[in-house]
């Protein structure tokens, strides 16, 4: 029956004087931080006129104010959404006015595109900025929490009501708003924090952006327990990241694999750095298994999970860590209280180690896409009863005899080469055993005979030397045959979403808009 922003009174009324935001120099314990949401709910409601169910965005850095804005937002009824601050004014108004938010909180340095968004916006009635000059048409953060006035808050709402709208990256298309319930958000971090076995003393770093659902469960798992969350911005530079781990004694590191990619490849790794690391964790895409093995033995004490999710479920998979060693190729089975299962093309449940669709089934599965039926209709389909749906994650899979799924790619994604459906991710673990390669993405180029033939992009190290015959003779002796790429391009760098993940489908239109043959 709980609502999100209830964890926050709660976890400060357990320990009032935890720790639990930390950011460059700043600390606030969670008595100040639950102090801060309610005088945040406080101006909402009161200086700006917020009502129940209105949207409230967060156009910010990962920094404190976010976390008091999420909070504050939930606390005064409304629904948030965190917006990350790399974002271009066309596609912010884009958001801004399909979500029909009526506050945007932003910063100094993002105060320009902030502004050039909002004057297409209709429906925003304020600005808010949390640090630098203001003027007649913003409020400074300061102005802004110094209006809260009055009684507290009357009962925002109850745990069926909308809290949060995460924007899909439109990688396919125009972002998609993915609707979350506070029930739907308690349930996700409920079955995440118990297999992670996440307690009050936990540290965790986290550098992944709060508009990221990785990121932002970062936030709201540490609250649920009374952890103390270390925000950083970025990874873009690991040799001043990573002693963080030891200065602040960080238990928790969560990665993505481009986070990993850059770890494994340090030349100087001190192993002061990961002496108090217990776990760490893994999503977005699998993590290759010689980065598994280099991350061992980097963090010989930590326990590593493997897990696939997606916004639209939060999490779906984990893999116990004590599987890594048997099935390190493995994303695990269906997170605690939830069910996944693989489907044919009519929604059939298939056989064991049969590539179908992989569906979930829980408590955390979205309510569907903002104002978008035909989306949702096509994520959400039929359950197992009549008054449920299931999400249709729109990736193939396999699942063996006890139940762990294997990743085999988008459906978008699988090549068909000289006859035969090839699936990239497997041709990317082969790459990434390679020494010195750091990315690396598959794609198919049109071709009069094969159809498609498999073009390998490499990122290597800048102290490693690899020519095309080095790559090629390694995958023949890894892969079949019709695996085997063919044509091997090394780039400087890669594109990558906002969240490091590395955008094979843009690497795939280039090559489709390429004359054949080049």
């Amino acid at each position: 029956m709980i609502r999100f922003e209830e964890l926050l009174t709660r976890s400060a009324g357990n320990d009032p004087q935890r720790i639990a935001l930390v950011n460059g120099e700043r600390r606030l314990s969670y008595a100040d931080f639950d102090a801060g949401a309610d005088r945040f709910a406080a101006g909402l409601v009161g200086a700006l006129q917020f009502r129940r169910d209105e949207r409230c965005v967060l156009f910010l850095d990962n920094r404190i104010e976010t976390a008091i804005g999420i909070f504050g937002t939930l606390r005064a009824g409304g629904v948030f959404s965190v917006l990350n601050p790399s974002t271009k004014a066309d596609k912010l108004a884009w958001v801004l006015n399909d979500c029909e938010a009526s506050v945007l909180l932003t910063q100094a340095s993002l105060l320009g595109v902030a502004r050039k968004a909002a004057a297409q916006v209709p429906s925003l009635r304020h600005l808010i900025v949390v640090d630098g000059e203001t003027d007649e048409d913003s409020l400074g953060w300061d102005a802004f929490m110094a209006t809260a006035r009055g009684s507290p808050l009357a009962a925002p709402g109850i745990n069926i009501d909308l809290a949060m709208l995460v924007y899909t990256s439109g990688s396919t298309g125009t972002p998609k708003g993915v609707m979350m319930t506070h029930r739907n958000m308690v349930f996700a971090a409920t079955s995440i924090t118990t297999y992670l076995q996440m307690r009050s003393d936990d540290v965790v770093l986290s550098v992944l952006p709060l508009a990221f659902d990785y990121g932002l469960y970062q936030l709201l798992m540490c609250v649920m327990v009374g952890a103390t969350l270390v925000l950083q911005k970025s990874f873009a530079f690991p040799q001043k990241v990573l002693p963080l781990l030891a200065r602040e004694k960080v238990t928790i590191f969560p990665l993505v694999p481009t986070m990993a990619a850059l770890i494994v490849q340090l030349r100087k790794f001190d192993p002061v750095w990961a002496a108090s690391v217990r776990t760490l964790t893994n999503t977005a895409a699998a993590l290759p298994p010689a980065h598994i093995r280099r991350l061992q033995e980097l963090f010989p004490q930590a326990r590593i999970f493997s897990m696939y999710g997606m916004t639209e479920s939060k999490r779906c998979t984990w893999l116990p860590p004590e599987h890594l060693a048997t099935r390190p190729d493995s994303v695990g089975i269906a997170i605690p209280g939830t069910e996944v299962w693989v489907v044919d093309e009519a929604g059939k449940p298939v056989a064991a180690n049969v590539v179908g669709e992989l569906v979930v089934r829980g408590g955390h599965v979205m309510q569907g896409y903002w104002r978008n039926e035909e989306a949702t209709t096509k994520a959400l389909g039929p359950g197992r009863h009549a008054w449920e749906k299931i999400l249709h994650t729109g990736d193939l899979f396999r699942m063996d005899e006890q139940g762990f799924c294997y990743f085999v790619g988008r459906k978008d994604d699988i090549i068909k080469s000289r006859g035969e459906k090839v699936s990239p991710k497997e041709i990317e673990n082969v790459l990434y055993a390679l020494p010195g390669v750091i990315e690396a993405a598959v794609v198919g180029v049109p071709d009069e005979v094969l159809g498609r033939a498999l073009k390998a992009f490499l990122v290597v190290a800048d102290d490693v030397t690899l020519s095309e015959r080095d790559v090629i003779t390694h995958c023949l002796a890894r892969l079949e045959d019709f695996m085997v790429p063919r044509l091997i391009e090394f780039r400087a760098a890669l594109p990558k979403t906002a969240t490091g993940k590395i955008q094979r489908a843009a690497l795939q239109a280039e090559a489709d808009a390429a004359p054949t043959g080049s």
